[in-house]
């Protein structure tokens, strides 16, 4: 199954630094995990506890990977929604680009 948010996390995820942890996307019905704390970063449609979670909608995420949002507006807007390590979700613009 094909889909294009889940093939553009994984192409950016392969191009970036391993991450040093796992980090889960909540979008919309879509969850997808990732695990930085190998060699690389692993993306897959599990549904894993995470050491951070980001939640949001396919039209916000679009909006961010545009420039058209703002990652720290969404955020204070409530956009985007984030628990656990703040540390992880600093890193993620390198795998959203």
């Amino acid at each position: 199954m094909s889909n294009p948010i889940l093939d553009h996390l994984q192409q950016k995820a392969n191009e970036a630094d391993p991450i040093g942890g796992t980090l889960k996307f909540v979008i919309d019905e879509l969850t997808v995990f990732v695990d930085g704390n190998g060699p690389k970063n692993i993306v897959s449609l599990s549904n894993e506890e995470a050491d951070c979670t980001i939640t949001t909608s396919a039209s916000i995420l679009q909006e961010l990977q545009s420039g058209d949002l703002n990652p720290m507006m969404a955020v204070m807007g409530g956009k985007v929604k984030i628990s656990g390590d703040m540390g992880l979700a600093m890193k993620v613009q390198s795998i959203m680009g």
